[in-house]
């Protein structure tokens, strides 16, 4: 049951500064630092690199849907898959999570801003500028062609003769760059910023998962970027770390990278389990079932992370013991997993369900995700993952995972969260139509593949000979495809239909409980002119007119009480009477904190971020194109670094 208690008196402000006027027009978004438009930023560019993927996908899809077809040649078919699975994980999957991370969890803690607001805008740049130098291949000489794993010795320079491989190198440098700086800054914004009374015990679970997924960027990534500087200095200086015949190792390769690889699994699917453990509770009006239990699955699952890399390398011939120790541990790894899905099918049970848009896509990612499992226990056994590791069966199961899981997670926290970023709501109707067809296209694509595997077909094939018993569920899984790809047309039209006379957001227009909910829709500036004291892990079910309390006073000096409900009345529109006094721009204001009233400072609009990251770039680029490029990076780069130190010094 949700119980609620007084709120304590509405504490107002000392003062609100008028902040000096930030960039005009388009140069407010190439300097802002502002949290949440970068996480819009994040976001907004995630979602266009996930639908370069998913072209990518129906090229490949339209090539495999009849035997010997000639869509795509042999070529073409390993530069896009190379591309589709580099461009998911890194460029669309990751970014979002993080996009929509640096958005909410501010605001889920009570804070301003981002605890590193130039470090956060300079990881944006460095993903953005990463992944364009990597999409650029395909315009020089060709895209990379050695598959996502980049498996030696595919990816040495006999083998890969044009420059494909050197972006994508260099690319997965520059983007691991920007995504351990965005990791250390989410660890320190949790840790140091977090409201009076917002305990760890009482964080949101969004917040808990992304604080477990930043650590594991940051113990994961190093082991990606060895690899990577290795395979660079293979090309590049004709070293042999991965070359047998010049006493190197190829499995060497696997190793590091699966040491990443599979801990980027769980980077990749933890803030979406974090997104439903915070959307069913909301529309079950219940309490997360199994709160602590819950937390502590996440942390054995980011530990346990690390100890099961080489179940992908069960066919390399480690031995039995090695490949029993390591099918023990993949096998324990389900348990916290478990634990997760049996703690949300408890919270459901009993609620008063709401099925929301953002309630059908939760729902979906528990099923989705059960039946990825499932098969992923299977594939933990040696025997038969040995004899299934190079077939569609694997394709079928970690798209379970990552699209069952990670996508339809991202489209619940896009459904709940979207009247908090844009201040309307998305058409429930669209939204419901949107999640069915997509749950139809998912499953027609991908459940097939594992009887495709089961028969023998083998991944990473652009042909196959007719009358070996692909034919047929090859066209199904390619029909299902386009019908998945529509769907997502169907979300964008949404968006486009809801811009324009969709529904005004309240302040809490789905009775959530976490703090995100106390702000108006979308956010002023810096959040909170009052940072409310939290006394409970549900502090807008516990606590009546929080809205009030966190609302303060108006930048007119008028009190914004709250309407009757608990929802503030200051921005009924969209708009707050504070909104065009607190600007991002260097913000002061008081906050009440810990009892003691002190003034905030929100660094300015600065073009520093974008300029170190551009130099980075550049040096990267010119690798590949000319040494002068690299030079001319090089003092982007500095003039990016010294403006860089020298604002933060002012501030």
């Amino acid at each position: 049951m949700v119980t609620t208690a007084a709120a304590p008196p509405v504490q107002a402000p000392e003062q609100v500064e008028a902040a000096p006027a930030a960039m005009p027009g388009w140069m407010s978004w190439l300097t802002t630092v502002d949290h949440k438009r970068i996480g819009i930023l994040y976001t907004v560019t995630g979602v266009l690199f996930f639908f370069v993927g998913g072209i990518e996908a129906l090229f490949m899809r339209t090539q495999l849907a009849l035997p010997a077809n000639t869509v795509l040649g042999g070529d073409w078919f390993n530069q896009i898959l190379t591309m589709h699975g580099t461009t998911m994980v890194f460029m669309a999957v990751m970014p979002i999570n993080v996009g929509l991370g640096n958005y909410i969890i501010p605001i889920m803690l009570g804070a301003h801003d981002m605890a590193y607001p130039r470090l956060n805008a300079m990881s944006y740049w460095l993903f953005l500028f990463g992944s364009l130098l990597m999409m650029g291949s395909f315009l020089s000489g060709g895209a990379p062609d050695a598959g996502w794993f980049g498996y030696a010795p595919l990816t040495a320079s006999q083998y890969a003769t044009t420059s494909g491989v050197d972006f994508w190198v260099l690319g997965l440098l520059i983007l691991g760059v920007g995504s351990m700086a965005g990791a250390f800054n989410f660890i320190v914004t949790i840790v140091k910023l977090r409201a009076p009374g917002l305990t760890f015990n009482r964080m949101p679970m969004f917040v808990w998962m992304t604080l477990i997924t930043s650590f594991l960027v940051i113990f994961a990534f190093p082991s990606i970027t060895a690899a990577l500087i290795l395979l660079m200095f293979d090309r590049y200086i004709g070293t042999s770390f991965y070359m047998v015949e010049q006493g190197g190792d190829p499995l060497l390769w696997q190793h590091l990278f699966w040491f990443f690889g599979h801990p980027e699994v769980y980077i990749m699917i933890l803030p979406p389990m974090g997104i439903i453990s915070d959307i069913l509770p909301t529309f079950s009006r219940k309490p997360l079932f199994g709160y602590p239990v819950v937390v502590y699955s996440g942390v054995a699952i980011g530990f346990l992370g690390f100890s099961v890399w080489a179940h992908h390398m069960f066919a390399v011939g480690m031995g039995p013991i090695a490949n029993a120790a390591f099918a023990t541990t993949s096998m324990f790894i389900a348990v916290p997993t478990g634990v997760k899905i049996f703690n949300w099918i408890a919270t459901m049970w009993g609620g008063a369900l709401r099925l929301t848009s953002a309630m059908l896509f939760a729902i979906g990612f528990v099923a989705m995700f059960i039946i990825g499992g499932i098969s992923g226990i299977a594939l933990a056994a040696p025997p038969l993952d040995f004899q299934a590791t190079d077939t569609y069966f694997v394709v079928a199961h970690f798209h379970y995972v990552l699209f069952g899981g990670s996508i339809f997670g991202i489209f619940a926290g896009v459904y709940y969260w979207y009247p908090k970023m844009f201040g309307r709501i998305l058409s429930e109707r669209l939204g419901k139509w949107h999640f069915w067809i997509m749950m139809l296209g998912f499953n027609i694509t991908f459940f097939p593949q594992h009887y495709l595997g089961l028969a023998g077909m083998p991944r990473r094939v652009y042909t196959y000979p007719t009358g070996m018993g692909f034919d047929d569920w090859n066209m199904v899984s390619t029909v299902g495809a386009y019908l998945l790809g529509s769907s997502f047309l169907l979300f964008i039209w949404n968006v486009i239909v809801t811009s324009r006379r969709g529904q005004r957001a309240s302040a809490d227009p789905w009775q959530g409980y976490s703090l995100e909910w106390a702000t108006s829709s979308p956010p002023t500036d810096h959040n909170f002119v009052v940072v409310p004291t939290v006394h409970s892990r549900h502090p807008m079910w516990d606590q009546r007119n929080l809205v009030a309390v966190v609302a303060g006073r108006g930048g007119d000096g008028s009190l914004m009480e709250a309407n009757g409900d608990g929802h503030g009345n200051g921005r009924g529109n969209g708009e707050s009477a504070a909104h065009g006094a607190m600007t991002e721009a260097g913000t002061h204001a008081v906050e009440e904190h810990h009892g003691g009233a002190h003034e905030l400072n929100l660094p300015g609009p600065t073009a520093f971020p974008i300029i170190l990251a551009l130099g980075v770039t550049l040096m990267g680029a010119g690798l590949i194109y000319h040494i002068l490029l690299s030079i001319v990076g090089l003092a982007f780069f500095l003039v990016g670094l010294i403006g860089f130190i020298w604002r933060t010094t002012q501030d």
